[in-house]
């Protein structure tokens, strides 16, 4: 592939197999930088990485689970490596979601969607920064949501966890600016994915109003994961060099109509 908005840069993206995850992938290799492809989906991972290459890409694929620091940990060892020791974007993207009222909800869903949305940013950002550090600066971009500032019904967990990653995103940011690494968010409003679709059915199961005609009303059509991707591309990207702790809404004036 030619030269691009990241060229020469090396990209982990973490849930970046399939759903939006897997466009930032494709999307980020079309623009020159080579990915690392993070998530506990092998068939899809290594079949994204291989397609990625096919087309003159540069990727690979890396399993693991990223709510796991041991996992974590050796993910990263092995991704530094196969960079040459270094790393100057971090997509953290991994993530998943609960749908159900809230006195039905458990502590065990508390604690395994805390692990998946939340704790894996921290063991993440956590084991990249040093490689980011040692070459004065990167890129972090977190996958964050409507829900962290809009509440919707059946969905306190999930709300809850995205809440945490807008936080996350602005104190890394204050903590490591004069480090040169710039930390921001992306928050995509319903997206068309197996992980979007799953939640509008979910939600309409509950009798929550998000039917098609809703969908039009709220955010004029459903959010494809390609235009997800490209938001995330301008926040790692150096067109985004001033941006700092920002939370870019991707939800086509969603929140702003309400």
């Amino acid at each position: 592939m030619g030269a691009g908005r990241l060229s020469g840069r090396n990209a982990i993206v973490s849930g970046g197999a399939d759903g939006a995850g897997g466009a930032a992938s494709d999307l980020f290799a079309r623009e020159g930088a080579a990915v690392a492809i993070v998530d506990i989906q092998r068939e899809a991972g290594e079949a994204r990485a291989e397609a990625i290459r096919a087309r003159g890409g540069e990727a690979f694929f890396v399993e693991a689970d990223v709510s796991s620091a041991d996992r974590v940990q050796a993910a990263v060892v092995e991704i530094d490596r196969r960079f040459g020791g270094r790393i100057d974007i971090l997509f953290n993207h991994a993530g998943t979601l609960v749908v159900k009222p809230f006195l039905e909800t458990t502590e065990r869903d508390w604690d395994w969607l805390m692990a998946v949305n939340v704790k894996s940013m921290f063991l993440m950002t956590k084991a990249v920064l040093p490689s980011m550090l040692r070459h004065g600066g990167g890129a972090i971009v977190n996958t964050s949501s409507i829900s962290a500032v809009a509440g919707t019904p059946m969905e306190v967990l999930y709300c809850t966890t995205k809440g945490a990653c807008h936080m996350f995103t602005r104190a890394i940011a204050t903590e490591f600016r004069d480090q040169g690494v710039r930390c921001n968010a992306v928050c995509p409003g319903f997206i068309r994915t197996n992980h979007g679709l799953r939640e509008l059915q979910q939600l309409r199961g509950y009798g929550v109003d998000v039917t098609e005609d809703d969908l039009r009303r709220l955010q004029g059509r459903i959010c494809e994961p390609e235009e997800v991707a490209n938001a995330a591309l301008f926040l790692a990207g150096p067109e985004a060099s001033f941006v700092n702790g920002e939370t870019l809404f991707v939800d086509n004036g969603m929140l702003v109509r309400t």
